[in-house]
């Protein structure tokens, strides 16, 4: 019995090691092309400087803030 134990357990090793190199191939080049997230998920530390700073200053004088967010989502993967 404890044979076929250790058949089991090495077969099942094995299956798993191959499912999740396919998976994270196809999963690799999705990442290319699609961002993560959702934009309103993206990015929360520079999207609540930047709101904060358009409550407080109005949004002309946050262009430093406004732009590091669109850095930020574009580096998310959105097309800002």
């Amino acid at each position: 019995m404890g044979g076929l134990v250790t058949e089991n357990t090495s077969s099942a090793l094995a299956l798993p090691a191959v499912q999740p190199n396919q998976g994270s191939a196809v999963a690799n080049s999705s990442l290319d092309t699609k961002p993560k997230k959702k934009i309103c998920c993206a990015c929360p530390d520079t999207k609540k400087l930047r709101d904060e700073c358009i409550v407080q200053h109005g949004e002309d004088a946050c262009s430093k803030w406004i732009e590091a967010h669109k850095t930020c989502l574009r580096a998310e993967g959105f097309n800002i």
